[in-house]
C-alpha cells in the first residue's frame, strides 16, 4: 500500500533518511522521510512547493518499495496524485496488478477552490491523472461524483468501484463523556457547533466565521462555534474572528490524540462539514463520517451526494455555501428544538451503522483487491 498519509490514525513521524519501519496492528509500515509528515503543515505550503514534495515522496516510495518482497497487488491511495506514479512503477516492476484509490479528483478539486490556475500545470495534472487511471487495473472512488469524473476521462465504468469513507463507530460514539472538554473550552451552557479538521484554503472556514458574526449581530449569544484543527489558514481565521470582536468563536488548542478529539465532539451539540464553495462537489470528507458515528446532527454546505445523504436521512441540514446566514438560521432552529436535534443525532448514528461501518467497507475493498489478484493471475 502506498499513501502519503493515513486518515483517522496517528503514526510516528519518520525524520531520518531514507525511511523507517514500525508495526501498527500487526501490519508492517515503511515510513518514507519525504513530502510533509504533518498534513496540517502541508496546508500552509505554496502550491509549487507542495507539488515538488509530492514528487519527492513518489520517487522515495517507489525506491523503498523495490527493496521489499514481491506483493500480490499494489494498492496506492491519494491524495496527492503523484502517489499513483509510485504505484505504476511498482506494479510494473513486480508484474502485479495496481488498484488505485481516488480520494479526490485532480486537477478538478484544485481548480474548484482556486488553488490552481496555471494552464500548463492544469494540462500536466490532467495528463498524469489519465495515465494513472488507464494504467491501473482497477480504481476505487470515494463518491459517485468521483466515479463520474474518472469515467469522463475515458475509463470504463466497470473498472471503477465506489467505496466511501468509513465511520469510526468505536472511537466516535453516543454516550461518550465530553464534559471535561466542554468545560476546558469554556462553552458553559451554550449550544455548541464543532468543526474538526484541517484549516486550509479548501476548507473555507471564513464561512463559519461569517455565520458567527451574523448570530452576534442578531444578539444571539447562546450559540458558540468550536473550531478544532490546524493549517495554513488558522492564524488568518483567528485574526478575522478577532477583528469582528466575536465572543462566540472558540479556537480549540491541538490535542495529543484522536480520543481527545472524540471527547471534544461528544461535548458539542452539532458538527459542521464546511468546504469552500466550488463548481463541482465530489468530496468525501472523513470527518463527516466520524460526526455521524458520534451521533451528532451534521450541518453541511457541500451540495451533491453529501448534502443529499444528510437531508434524505434526516440527520442534519444542508446549508447554502454562498449564504452563511443559512448556517446561522439552521443553528438557531436546532438550538431551539432539543427533541429534533436529538432525533437527528440518532438518525446520524443509525446511518453510520447502516451504510458506513468500517468493517463492511473494508470487506468491500478486500474483495476488490482479491479480484484484481485473480484477474492478474488469469492474465499471466
Amino acid at each position: 500500500m502506498i499513501t502519503s498519509g493515513l486518515a483517522n490514525r496517528e503514526f510516528p513521524v519518520c525524520r531520518k533518511e531514507p525511511c523507517c519501519e514500525y508495526e501498527v496492528d500487526g501490519i508492517r509500515v515503511i515510513s518514507v522521510a519525504a513530502a510533509y509528515n504533518d498534513p496540517y503543515v502541508g496546508t500552509g505550503m505554496s502550491g509549487w512547493r507542495r507539488m515538488l514534495q509530492f514528487h519527492r515522496f513518489a520517487r522515495a516510495a517507489a525506491q523503498a518499495g523495490k527493496g521489499l518482497g514481491a506483493p500480490d497487488v499494489v494498492f496506492a491511495t491519494h491524495t496527492p496524485l503523484t502517489v499513483g506514479l509510485a504505484g505504476l512503477e511498482l506494479s510494473r516492476c513486480f508484474h502485479v496488478p495496481l488498484v488505485f484509490e481516488v480520494r479526490d479528483l485532480w486537477p478538478e478539486a484544485l481548480l474548484n477552490v482556486g488553488a490552481l490556475t496555471h494552464p500548463l500545470a492544469i494540462w500536466w495534472l490532467r495528463r498524469m491523472a489519465q495515465r494513472i487511471y488507464r494504467g491501473a487495473d482497477h480504481l476505487v472512488a470515494l463518491s459517485p461524483g468521483m466515479k463520474e469524473g474518472i469515467v469522463r476521462t475515458g475509463v470504463p465504468a466497470g473498472k471503477v468501484t465506489v467505496i466511501p469513507n468509513a465511520s469510526d463507530l468505536d472511537l466516535f460514539r453516543p454516550g461518550l463523556d465530553g464534559s471535561a472538554a466542554r468545560q476546558r473550552l469554556g462553552l458553559g451552557r451554550r449550544f455548541a457547533a464543532v468543526y474538526f479538521g484541517a484549516m486550509g484554503l479548501a476548507n473555507g472556514l471564513e464561512y463559519a466565521i461569517e455565520a458567527a458574526r451574523i448570530l452576534a449581530a442578531r444578539g444571539n449569544h447562546d450559540i458558540v462555534f468550536v473550531l478544532h484543527g490546524d493549517g495554513g489558514k488558522r492564524r488568518d481565521l483567528e485574526d478575522l474572528a478577532r477583528s469582528y470582536g466575536l465572543a462566540n468563536v472558540v479556537f480549540s488548542p491541538l490535542v495529543p490524540d484522536k480520543e481527545e478529539v472524540a471527547r471534544i465532539v461528544a461535548g458539542c451539540d452539532v458538527c459542521l462539514t464546511i468546504y469552500r464553495a466550488a463548481r463541482e462537489h465530489t468530496w468525501s470528507p472523513n470527518k463527516m463520517f466520524d460526526a455521524l458515528a458520534a451521533g451528532k446532527p451534521v450541518l453541511i454546505n457541500v451540495p451533491g451526494w453529501l448534502g443529499e445523504t444528510i437531508e434524505q436521512n434526516r440527520c442534519g441540514r444542508y446549508v447554502d455555501p454562498q449564504r452563511p446566514e443559512t448556517l446561522a438560521d439552521a443553528l438557531e432552529e436546532l438550538s431551539s428544538d432539543p427533541t429534533r436535534c436529538r432525533q437527528m443525532g440518532e438518525n446520524a448514528r443509525a446511518l453510520a451503522q447502516r451504510q458506513f461501518d468500517r468493517r463492511v467497507l473494508a470487506a468491500q475493498l478486500e474483495e476488490v483487491l482479491l479480484n484484481a489478484v485473480k484477474r492478474g493471475r488469469v492474465a499471466t
